[in-house]
């Protein structure tokens, strides 16, 4: 194995604790943080959680060197206890994250410290708090006024449009605070989430000098140097930042370059000192209705926004999604150009594609839909569940049909990550949903930082059985995610239930691409095309912990159900003949081909060389799948038949067999292995 380090000075301030807890290690630091770059990716995540304790060992000794010697004043020692108790918050968040963020662009300290640099800034301060205080305050008075004359129901929807105007008027960082509360049933209520779900994110462009002048200054260079032309007028304009289109006098590729707002750094700093400020009197409120202080909801806000206002986390997003889709002919993300972007510019390939909000155009450029729409949900699933970062932002202006079947991304600001750890939980949810295991269901909510610690779940079983049973009883053909979010957010409002950052992201994503689906097709069943793809996951993906999920599926109250396994495979080979029947694997290019010879078969030969394996080594298994062939005093012949004529057409006999042939000794040895284990327990 090859391994190359480089040294690094690592600040003390910038480490956080949280970060050496046994609950994993964030993909973003692996990639991100070039202390060891490992080339052997199984060992990845072992060598970079090595560094990681190493770095925090010898970061904790000096600072209790430092401590007991004596060399820090009583003051500094108190400046840090104050920043401890400050982002207690953030490493609560860690942990429910399952993730390490060694270096935050965000924290309490951070953002103080930003505002109150100057006594300018303090003015400035003072006179946008008298401003959001009296415009809240008024608003808040007209709610409070409808209350005491009882009609406080029926003008909810034109409070709802006064709220969402009022947040507009505010700027930029309320305009996002409302994005982020049309996903939070935890916070407000149902009609108002309605409302604010059609906040719309665009504003006057700034003047196009000013944008030009941004560039050059990032640039270093000026702009006909690098540019052959550029749009005169802007491609999109929100509150962060503008896109135009331009080509590249060097190669004559099309690009869009990315451009953020003129000084929107210091107003977005200045409201989020306040919004905390805010929060720390709401927390005994926030307590008791989330469970979790509100200086925690704002601080997960706030991580997003200032990541989205750093232009080179955007683009590291990008390199991520490309690593990611790299062998995957049905995706196409933009590449970005790093060496002409910054942290206020972004240079980017141009997507030349159809945008979702004309479904019209993509139906007339002759487009398969279904197979378009396929593609779109098993890339959104992969994101969710097989990589952990996921699109966090994937509205129809974000996404474009290809012409060749592809669906492609732009907009990588918003961009979230589960952990493994997290990702595991919610495939376990999953599996206790098909096995209607409610009490579990609940308990992965406690896992997931749904319900706090220590939280009793017996009131919310019920619910979650009835939300559950009513929406997934009618079957596929009228299931839908609308229906079941409506009803979890009555859930969420009745108990102490925090949405988490990530996962009302997810619920976002999950709702923005199903409503795509029924723009382009109003009778597209959402989970038609993600069942299958679940299916084939769990059948064939090599995973150990999706191994485990596959036993507890195909086994229930001890009795091994056959016509699940059954559905599992038809729906397994259904999401394969969907997927190759798309256009995008009918390229010229080699890596295609190649992936095309794999897709269009079930290829099941790890998972019986596996279940072969399990069977030989594991004594519980061998005595149920023997109970599960004679049961009920019968042999079960038939059912084993009808489940080889699913797969004959999918494996092939002879290199599966040799396949099993050549992981006899490695089996036989874990056999011997387990066997004198159990004979020495024994004794």
């Amino acid at each position: 194995m090859e391994m190359s380090t480089t040294s690094y000075h690592i600040p003390k301030p910038f480490l956080n604790s949280s970060c050496y807890t046994p609950v994993g290690v964030s993909a973003t630091w692996i990639t991100r943080f070039p202390v060891a770059v490992v080339r052997n990716r199984r060992s990845r995540n072992r060598k970079t959680l090595k560094v990681v304790k190493a770095v925090a060992a010898a970061s904790t000794a000096r600072g209790r060197a430092a401590v007991n010697g004596g060399s820090r004043s009583e003051q500094e020692l108190q400046s840090s206890s104050n920043a401890s108790i400050s982002s207690s918050a953030l490493e609560q968040l860690d942990i429910e994250r399952g993730v390490c963020i060694p270096f935050r662009k965000y924290t309490p300290d951070t953002v103080r410290s930003k505002v109150l640099e100057s006594q300018g800034a303090i003015l400035s301060l003072v006179g946008r708090g008298v401003e959001i205080v009296w415009k809240l305050g008024f608003y808040w008075t007209r709610l409070v006024y409808d209350y005491l004359v009882g009609r406080d129901e029926e003008v909810v929807p034109f409070r709802a449009r006064q709220l969402r105007n009022l947040l507009c008027d505010l700027g930029p960082s309320f305009i996002k605070a409302g994005q982020v509360l049309a996903n939070r049933p935890d916070i407000i209520r149902e009609d108002y989430m309605n409302e604010l779900c059609i906040l719309q994110d665009d504003v006057p462009p700034f003047p196009n000098q000013v944008a030009f002048n941004i560039i050059e200054e990032e640039l270093g260079q000026p702009l006909e140097a690098v540019f052959s032309k550029i749009s005169s007028e802007t491609i999109a304009a929100a509150s962060l930042g503008q896109v135009y289109r331009a080509t590249l006098r060097a190669s004559g590729e099309d690009v869009a370059i990315k451009v953020q707002r003129p000084e929107i750094e210091p107003i977005i700093y200045r409201d989020l000192f306040l919004f905390r400020t805010l929060a720390s009197f709401l927390n005994g409120i926030s307590l008791q209705k989330l469970g979790c202080n509100a200086e925690l909801i704002v601080d997960e806000f706030g991580e997003k926004l200032l990541e989205e206002l750093d232009y080179t986390l955007e683009a590291r997003n990008i390199e991520d999604f490309l690593e990611n889709f790299k062998g995957d002919p049905t995706v196409k993300i933009p590449r970005a150009y790093r060496q002409l972007s910054g942290s206020r510019v972004l240079v980017m390939e141009w997507i030349d594609g159809i945008r979702c909000t004309d479904p019209q155009a993509i139906k007339e450029a002759g487009i398969d839909v279904n197979g378009f729409l396929t593609v779109g949900v098993s890339a959104a699933l992969r994101q969710l569940l097989e990589f952990g970062l996921f699109h966090g932002d994937p509205h129809p202006g974000n996404i474009f049909a290809m012409r060749d079947g592809r669906i492609a991304y732009v907009d990588f600001g918003n961009v979230a990550q589960l952990s493994q750890q997290n990702k595991q939980i919610l495939i376990d949810a999953v599996v206790h949903a098909v096995n209607e295991d409610y009490a579990e269901m609940a308990y992965d909510f406690t896992r997931l930082g749904f319900l706090a610690k220590g939280t009793d779940v017996s009131p919310i079983i019920p619910a979650l059985e009835s939300i559950w049973q009513n929406s997934a009883g009618k079957g596929l053909a009228d299931f839908n995610f609308r229906s079941v979010t409506g009803k979890f957010n009555q859930l969420v409002y009745q108990y102490p239930i925090r949405i988490p950052e990530r996962f009302s992201l997810v619920i976002r994503s999950l709702l923005t691409q199903e409503g795509i689906c029924f723009t382009l097709k109003p009778d597209f069943k959402f989970l038609e095309v993600a069942y299958p793809y679940i299916a084939k996951r769990l059948l064939t993906d090599p995973n150990p912990a999706l191994r485990e999920r596959l036993v507890q599926v195909l086994f229930k109250d001890g009795l091994f159900q056959w016509k699940r396994l059954e559905n599992l495979i038809v729906l397994a080979k259904e999401n394969v003949t969907k997927m190759s029947s798309n256009p995008a694997y009918q390229g010229n290019n080699t890596e295609s081909s190649r992936g095309l010879q794999v897709q269009r078969k079930l290829d099941l030969t790890d998972t019986i060389k596996d279940g072969a394996r399990l069977f030989l080594i594991d004594e519980g298994i061998r005595r149920q799948l023997l109970l599960a062939l004679t049961e009920d005093s019968k042999l079960h012949i038939e059912e084993l038949v009808d489940v080889y004529r699913l797969v004959e057409d999918q494996i092939d006999i002879p290199s599966v067999a040799l396949e099993v042939v050549r992981d006899l000794p490695s089996a036989a040895r874990d056999f011997m292995l387990s066997w004198s284990a159990s004979v020495l327990s024994d004794k």
